[in-house]
């Protein structure tokens, strides 16, 4: 919760709609895991809600996750967007 917390913040997107994201995610999580749900699949499934929410909280969110070093990190990811737009 704190990550996407952290990558919407100052955009134009509610706390509700925040809270309705991370709610959806572990509801989904609970129907498909019994026990441990590896790390990997929290975040792409995080990153996949941000994608379709608002590109700019997702690209902070997957230049934390990913660990993007480069500023080419960060140009390609937006290229990536402009192509699914």
């Amino acid at each position: 919760m704190s990550g996407i917390k952290k990558a919407c913040q100052k955009r134009p997107i509610s706390p509700k709609v925040i809270e309705d994201l991370a709610e959806k995610i572990v509801n989904d999580l609970t129907d498909k895991y019994d026990r441990e749900v590896p790390g990997d699949v929290i975040g792409k499934m995080v990153m996949d809600a941000l994608r379709q929410l608002d590109q700019v909280a997702y690209v902070r969110f997957a230049s934390v996750y990913r660990r993007f070093q480069e500023a080419t990190d960060f140009v390609q990811e937006v290229k990536k967007l402009e192509g699914k737009t």
